[in-house]
Formats: C-alpha cells, structure tokens, sequence
C-alpha cells in the first residue's frame, strides 16, 4: 500500500478547501481527496509534504527512466559447451554493441532508493514542522526579564569588602559616573561587562578581578582597592595619593585620617587629571615610592613629612625626611632611582637604624641636626643651629 493510500485514509475528514499543495507544485490536481490538505494543522502539514516528495519523485523517475530492478530469479542450467555454440556465441557478441548504462539513470535510481522511503519522508517532514512550531512557541513563552528575580540594581551588587576610608555608597557613585539604569537583568548578556567597567572607573578601585552572575537575582564583584599611603600639601589643600601617586578622593578624609599619614610638601604642581588617575608629577610619583617604601617604619623612625626639593642648578630631584624632632635627612633620591655613589634604598634605612641605635633619636646630643645618609661610606651631620660638621663612622 502506499504512502499517500495510508495519509488519505488518516486524513479523509480533516479538511475541505483546495489542495495546499497546488500552492506550491502547481499541479492543479482534480483529485477529491487534495482537499484533506488545505487545513494547516501539524498532521495535514506533514501529509503535504510527504507527498510533495512523493509527486517530485515520481517526476524525477519518469524523467530518468528508470527501469524495474526486481526481475525474478528463473533457475537455469549451463549450456553444453559444444563448438557450435561457442560460435554462436562469439558472433552475437560481435554483431551487437553492449549497451552503455546511463549515467543520468545511475544516479537517479539511487536518488530514488534513498529518498522514497516513507520513514524517512516521514521524519523529514516532521523534523520541518517542529521546527515551525517551536519558533512559533518562543513567541508565546512570557518575558523572564522583567521579573523581579532576574533584576539587578546598585544595592544588589555585592563586592569585596573595601577600607574604612572607602564611602559606604561607592557602587551608587559607579553607576552615577558610568550612566548606568536603575535596574539591570541578569538575562542580559552585557550586564556584567557593564557592571565591571562602571566599577573600574571609581577612584578607589585599582582592579576589578571577576564579575559573575549569582542566583537570586545578585551580581558578585571582586575588586582590589587603592590604599593612601600620604598626603600632598599644596595652596589649595591637602589630597590623598597611592602608592603609584594616584589621586584619590579628598572629600571622602576627615581631618583626623589626613593627620595618619606621612605629609609630603614642596610640590608646586597641581593635580593634572580627576580623582582615580596620576597626579602627573615625578616628584610626587617619587614622594609616594618614599612612603610606602618607609610605611613599616614611619613611627620607629618618628618621622613628620617628606619634602620635595629640586636642585637650582641641574633641577636633579632630591628627597628630605623630616623629623618630628625638627632634624633634616638628606635622603637623596627616589627609591627607584639609582645614583652613581649614592647607596640604595635599603641600604639608607640600615644607615637610620644604625644612627638611631648609636644616638636614641635624631636630635640628640645637641640637635636638631642635618644628617645626611647619601654619602657612600659614612653618615655626616651638622647642627641646624650652629655651623658645626660632625661625621659619624
């Protein structure tokens, strides 16, 4: 039986317009039973095109001319093989040409093998219609993004615990800067991009390291933030720096917290850019190494401020520590810097401990004192107040 016989039999009350199929093969057939598929339910869809393959088949065979390949087995016997017949044989071999097989109906005839199969037709077509009706479904399913679950806001955004001096409301003030909506979902592919760079450009944060998506409703933040190590002194105030000499928010100290931290003077510059980036001046990039590099040891050594001074010939760039006491080290120059005849950074601090261990402090006997620590194989010393140069070996 086939494949139509049985879909016309399933089918022979589900419709009564026009075939479906003369839409698109042009058939214009007259047959009563095309009427079952001009409804457009899932069953009568698969039916319509299974027999479009059956009719496209059918047309594709009659053009190849494709011949009947089930002959029946009719048993045989072999021949005598008297020399009668081999002669026989020999001329009808050579009076007529062995026919060529066509290549056209080689093809065709495995074309048809392979896809007149009424399973295979048959899951061909489903396969089409499934996919119709899940793009068809997708518009039915309701919007996830809008539920409360899957939004995200400021208060929702959960990062590594910052310093004290860090405001309480730094992530407002990151989607502030970055212009980000009130609400966010979680659906949305970019929303932890955005998150991570609002964050980013806060003047506290030095890193943002992961930004991930966290159930329900939540986004997770690990953030490295920026540390003050100093103050810088200038006419127009005091503002906080780091250890890279990077500005940071002035507004967000008190009195009491800037008085914490080593205070760097001299400066003439002003801050070259907004909170968060360089100060953009080498001797305070330099002031900033000096600080962090003495922060272990800014109260063993009971040290008040570090000063700035360029030399009026050659504007070499030096640094001063000064006591709380009122003695001035010549510290030379920056940590990162090497000078011929000059010792290195450590080597200086080792030289201040040595003082310290001989002398108890920085202005005794008669104090206070210039003392100077660059020279190469001693440390010299001269009262502030009289002009008197002692050196200590």
């Amino acid at each position: 039986m086939s494949l139509r016989v049985v879909l016309f039999g399933l089918l022979d009350k589900l419709a009564v317009a026009p075939c479906a199929l003369c839409r698109f093969c042009g058939c214009r057939t007259a047959d009563p039973l095309a009427n079952l598929f001009a409804e457009t339910s899932p069953v009568g869809t698969i039916a319509a095109i299974a027999i479009g393959f059956e009719i496209a088949v059918n047309r594709l065979a009659a053009k190849v001319d494709i011949k009947d390949v089930g002959r029946a087995h009719v048993p045989w016997k072999l021949p005598a093989l008297t020399t009668r017949n081999i002669m026989a044989k020999k001329s009808r071999t050579k009076s007529k040409p062995r026919p060529q097989p066509s290549s056209a109906s080689g093809w065709g005839s495995a074309l048809v093998k392979g896809l007149f199969q009424p399973g295979r037709l048959l899951v061909l077509a489903a396969a089409i219609v499934t996919a119709m009706l899940i793009r068809v479904t997708v518009g039915w399913l309701p919007d996830l993004a809008d539920r409360d679950e899957y939004l995200v806001n400021a208060t929702t955004v959960e990062v590594t615990p910052p310093p004290r001096m860090v405001p309480p409301n730094f992530i407002q003030q990151a989607f502030d800067r970055s212009d980000m909506p009130e609400q966010m979902s979680l659906l949305d592919e970019s929303v932890t991009q955005r998150v991570h760079d609002a964050l980013q450009r806060h003047p506290w944060v030095a890193e943002v390291s992961r930004v991930s998506k966290q159930a329900p409703g939540r986004i997770v933040a690990e953030l490295k933030y920026r540390r003050p190590v100093a103050m810088v002194e200038v006419a127009r105030g005091v503002y906080p720096i780091d250890p890279d000499g990077t500005l940071l928010p002035p507004a967000d100290f008190t009195v009491s917290d800037a008085q914490l931290y080593p205070l760097v003077d001299g400066v003439v510059s002003t801050p070259q850019g907004p909170e968060g980036t360089n100060w953009g001046d080498p001797a305070v990039n330099g002031a900033a190494e000096l600080a962090t590099l003495l922060e272990s040891s800014w109260e063993e050594f009971q040290l008040e401020k570090i000063h700035c001074r360029s030399s009026p010939s050659d504007s070499t760039l030096a640094f001063e520590l000064i006591s709380r006491g009122g003695s001035r080290i010549m510290w030379g120059c920056a940590p990162a810097e090497a000078r011929p005849g000059e010792p290195d950074a450590e080597q200086k601090i080792q030289r201040l401990r040595k003082y310290l261990k001989h002398f108890g402090n920085f202005e005794k006997p008669d104090g206070p004192y210039e003392i100077d620590i660059r020279h190469w194989q001693e440390i010299s010393r001269m009262p502030l107040t009289v002009g008197l140069e002692k050196s200590v070996r």
